[in-house]
């Protein structure tokens, strides 16, 4: 069984998130939060990031479905989000901590890069791991409860 799922609209969201973040703190934090070429490197980073997280985890639904055909759509799900769930907070945890060393220890020139790809980092885990997956079960809710009707 295929999953194909459309997660266009929350990488809308990771951006839109650090977007607006910046356009909040500028002139309120002692360091450039301009939008300039390091700033979309960090936006392309960002919504690379969130891709790899989602396909990670899609992945193990994926295999879920196909492994355990027998079982509930929710329970499924809520087994590959428990397995995986370990890797993606210790593979965003690490990123952050290095990140923010590199916030603290780094020159004034790549502070808002850096700036933006942390909160990218933490709206990108939240995004994949819980948005994108309430909203999959959803969407086959609705494809299930869907009645075909013929004349």
């Amino acid at each position: 069984m295929a999953i194909w799922f459309r997660s266009n609209n929350f990488l809308a969201h990771d951006v839109l998130i650090v977007l607006s973040l910046f356009s909040l703190f500028w002139g309120v934090l002692p360091f450039s939060l301009e939008i300039d070429q390091a700033f979309i490197a960090a936006i392309l980073t960002v919504v690379g990031y969130s891709i790899n997280d989602t396909v990670v985890v899609f992945d193990r639904v994926r295999e879920y479905f196909t492994m355990y055909p027998k079982k509930e759509q929710k329970e499924l799900i809520n087994l590959a989000v428990n397995s995986t769930l370990g890797r993606t907070i210790n593979t965003s945890m690490t990123t952050f901590i290095v990140l923010l060393a590199m916030f603290i220890v780094g020159g004034e020139a790549i502070k808002g890069f850096i700036f933006a790809i942390m909160i990218g980092v933490v709206v990108g885990t939240y995004s994949s791991n819980i948005l994108q997956l309430h909203l999959f079960l959803i969407s086959r809710k609705r494809k299930m409860n869907r009645k075909v009707y013929s004349i």
